[in-house]
Parts: C-alpha cells; structure tokens; sequence
C-alpha cells in the first residue's frame, strides 16, 4: 500500500434523524503534521473522526488519499486505508495482557502461537518510537497512559499514517502528557498525520501545526499555531472573549457539613483503597482533593455518596450519620453527587433528557402526586435546565444518550445543583467541556459557594484546583499527603505530594 502523502475531507456533511452534525466540512492534513481539531461540545468533531474511521458514512462529500476518493464502509477499510484512531475510552480487553490485546488487534494475527510471531514486531516499534511498557501485564494493571500507548501501538503495527487521537490527555498526567508528546513529535519526524482532538488550547498551540475549529458542525476557521494563541482560539470557538482566571472572593467559613472520621474503604479488586482517612468541609468552602487517578478518589466520592460501602470509620452530614446508607437518604439530607463515570452513575442512557432532569428527584413533591409524574411541571423543569446550563439538545423529548459527553455533563451539573444543595460532590467536573462550558460551569460552582453550599471537588486539573479551591487535600496511595490552604506556599512542592515523596503534617482532623 502506498504511504499516505495527503489526506482530504471534502463537503463533508452527516445529520441524525434530521439535524445536522457536520455541515459541509472541508480539511486536509499532510506527512508529518499534526492537525488540531477545536470546537464546542456537540460542534460535531467526533462524528466527523468517527467518519473518517468508518464508524459513520457521510450523507454527502468525500474522502481523499493522495488525490485519489476512497469509499470507507467500516473501520476494516479504514485501518486498510493506513488510518488509525485511539478512541477516548480505550478498546482494550482488561484481563487480557499487552501482547494479547495487541494480537486481537493485528490483522495479520496467525492462527498459532500469535504472541510470538508479533513479538518482534511490536518490540520494534516500541524502540523506534521510545514506548516504555512491560508486554506481559495485564491491561488493569497499567495506566492510563499506558494504556494509550498499547492502542496507539495496536494502530501503527496496522500500518497507520495517518492517526486520529480522540481527547487523548483527558486521563493522563502531566508527565504521561508529556510522554505523549514525545511521541507524537517522533511520528512526526516519521512522516505520520496526526488529528489531534482536544478541549485544551494550551495542547493545541504546543503539539499542533495548524487548528481547524468547528462551530454548530462548520468549520469557523482556521490557524497556523505559530501565528495565533488561546484566547483568538476560544473566542473563535465559542464566539466571545473567555475569562481564564476567575477571581474568587474571600468568604468566612459556616458550620461545619461534612465530617470523614477515620474511614477505610475497599477497592474493587480487594485492596484498601482509602486508609484510614480524616477531614472536615464547611458551608461556603470549596475544599478540592488533588492526585494522579487511581489513588483512592473514585472509592472515597462513591462511599460519601452512598454508591459504596466504607469498611469503618464514621461520615455525618451536619452531625447525621449518613455511614453506609443508600444515595437516596444521603441524597434527601442534602448531598448531590456529580460522578466521574457520567454514563454509569450520572444518567438512564434510554430515558429522554426529560426523564433524566429529574433523577433522584422524581419522588418530590413538586414532580409527583399520588404516585403520578407530573410531566407538565417535569418538561418545564427540563427546558429550565437546559436554557440555564447551556445544553445543545435539539429538543428534551431526545435519549439522553444522543447527546455527547460534555452537553451530559451540562445536564448533570444542572441536575444536582437546582435545588441549593447543603453538600456538592464533584468529580472531575469539566471533564470533556470545552472552553466557554468550562468558564461557566467553574462560575457556577463558585455561585453555589457564594450561597452557602460545601463542595468537595475531585479533579486532576491542577489549574482548576488552584483557581477554585479554598483548601486543598493531596491524596496519593489512598492517603493524604498534606492538607493545606489555597494560598499556602508549601503548595509549590504538590508534584512531590502527588508523587507520594513528600508529606506535611495534617492538623485538619474532624
């Protein structure tokens, strides 16, 4: 197969059951580029890769290898065409180790001994391009950065030039991004494309030669990143000047909401994933919880909301005993949650964006009587949502699962913030937002703080953090490694604390 010199999407457009996704796109990349792909939440950027990748076939317009139209039917013909595309859930076989899932991937995998025979190959790519990753794990066992680096060698031993990358930093730390990168600008050197589809301005102007940026499913402009920044780039995106640094009030403390005494929670796979950990979170105080993911985050957030069962200590809320009760008590003493995985506990993938703006919520008075929905005042509170939190959804009678991740998060974030909360729990909030999302739901939680609300915010994003917090707990090996308030100095050594090589004593005890 001749290596892929040019790529060519031409009057590209693709509508669902009417509306339109992508609108008459057009965009090329070249050897050795990488091509950024910027937009809103449902701007249509996906669907567009996922046609690209076979996934869709287009209403109208064409595809281009050097020139030449090609008709992709599946992702078989893409990877044939030399296209490659590392989704943002990666498709790997958790019990299966690297070499398996490698081999269930290749499509020139013999029928006999398969590790074998693709073993050299895979440890030549994993030289050329400096992956660093033991082949005989088992895929649970890796991170989320190598995670990726195992798909992304699944597509090059397929024989991609041209690679898609669907929002590949969202799960990865700041020295796995890195790593990332490294090996982007060695596949660049090798003459690969590479789409890059990202929310973060700052990876687009570091890792991409030229950004193209949708809008409503059309292109709204180009740029070469050598002649541009961020804040030309969100405001062609999202059509306004964007705030990047939100100045956040001082505001005394209130009474105490939550207190965590001493508590120990199991993993799923059988470890003490939280141990023994202690703090206290007040009325108009955003307390944030810092760390690399798999340190404990997700078991904590999911027991103080009754998702998962603490092993022992004791969590009150406003002095009531909420320790192992079901999220619906936690969840009628005042506690909302906005989870990490959004599809598996945020939302009823089935139900219509209706339905969905009331879970957790339908048995209240004000949306039942006798046992009945009352749908009038349901479809009110929905439209009510959706204006107020800025959710492209055509329509409310829509399943929620048509809308895309970010608009799903709006909702959620909507949801559980409608009736003033006396307990936020926040996990990952922005994952998936674009820009202007991002601005408005950070002003959002920072409205809830301002109203007497407690929030406990779970997030990777240190610069979120930083910018909303009032104190900061880092948590490494389901421990934490220091407390500390927003503007402590000591701050500056966090990489260490995430990192578990540094502790400072806590005082903060309940």
């Amino acid at each position: 197969m001749k290596k892929i010199q040019r790529l060519e999407m031409v009057d590209i457009s693709k509508s669902f059951h009417g509306i339109p996704a992508n609108k008459n796109i057009n965009l090329h990349v070249e050897s050795g580029e990488v091509l950024g792909l910027l937009g809103e939440n449902g701007a249509g950027k996906t669907t567009l890769m996922n046609i690209l990748y076979g996934l869709y076939q287009p209403d109208s317009g064409d595809i281009r290898i050097n020139g030449k139209n090609i008709r992709i039917h599946n992702p078989l013909e893409s990877i044939s065409h030399g296209i490659g595309m590392v989704h943002q859930h990666f498709m790997l076989v958790q019990n299966h180790s690297v070499i398996e899932n490698i081999a269930l991937g290749y499509k020139d995998t013999p029928f006999f001994f398969p590790k074998v025979s693709i073993r050299k190959k895979v440890e030549a790519f994993s030289k050329e391009f400096n992956f660093s990753i033991d082949f005989e794990k088992k895929i649970w066992q890796l991170s989320a950065g190598e995670q990726q680096r195992v798909e992304i060698i699944k597509a090059l031993l397929n024989g991609a030039d041209v690679l898609i990358l669907d929002e590949p930093t969202s799960v990865l730390t700041p020295q796995e991004i890195a790593e990332l990168f490294s090996i982007l600008e060695a596949m660049k050197k090798n003459g690969h494309m590479i789409i890059f589809i990202s929310h973060k301005l700052d990876e687009i102007t570091q890792i991409c030669d030229r950004v193209t940026v949708l809008k409503k499913g059309e292109i709204v402009g180009h740029a070469d990143t050598s002649d541009t920044d961020k804040k030309a780039l969100a405001r062609m995106m999202v059509g306004r000047d964007v705030i990047f640094n939100i100045n956040k009030e001082k505001i005394e403390r209130g009474k105490k909401v939550l207190t965590v005494d001493r508590v120990n929670i199991l993993g799923d796979k059988g470890n003490m994933a939280v141990k023994d950990i202690s703090f206290s979170l007040y009325r108009n105080e955003i307390f944030g919880i810092a760390g690399v993911a798999g340190n404990g985050q997700r078991e904590l957030a999911e027991t103080i909301t009754g998702i998962r069962e603490a092993e022992s200590g004791e969590i009150l809320i406003s002095d009531k005993d909420i320790t192992n009760k079901s999220p619906r008590h936690i969840y009628d003493e005042g506690v909302s949650h906005v989870p990490e995985e959004r599809i598996r506990f945020g939302i009823a993938p089935g139900l219509h964006l209706y339905d969905n703006a009331i879970l957790k919520q339908h048995h209240l008075d004000k949306f039942s009587k006798r046992m009945f929905i009352r749908y009038p005042r349901v479809k009110d509170h929905a439209k009510a949502l959706v204006k107020d939190f800025k959710v492209a959804a055509h329509t409310i009678n829509t399943e929620i699962k048509n809308l895309s991740g970010g608009n799903i998060q709006k909702l959620i974030l909507g949801r559980e913030t409608s009736d003033q909360p006396a307990l936020l729990v926040a996990s990952h909030p922005t994952y998936g937002l674009d820009v202007g999302a991002t601005e408005y739901l950070r002003k959002q939680l920072l409205d809830l703080r301002r109203q007497g609300s407690a929030i406990l915010l779970f997030s990777e994003d240190l610069e979120e953090i930083f910018e909303l917090c009032d104190r900061v707990a880092v948590i490494f090996d389901g421990e934490f490694t220091g407390i500390l308030d927003a503007d402590d100095p000591r701050l500056c050594d966090i990489g260490m604390l995430m990192a578990g090589t540094k502790r400072i004593d806590i005082q903060d005890t309940p």
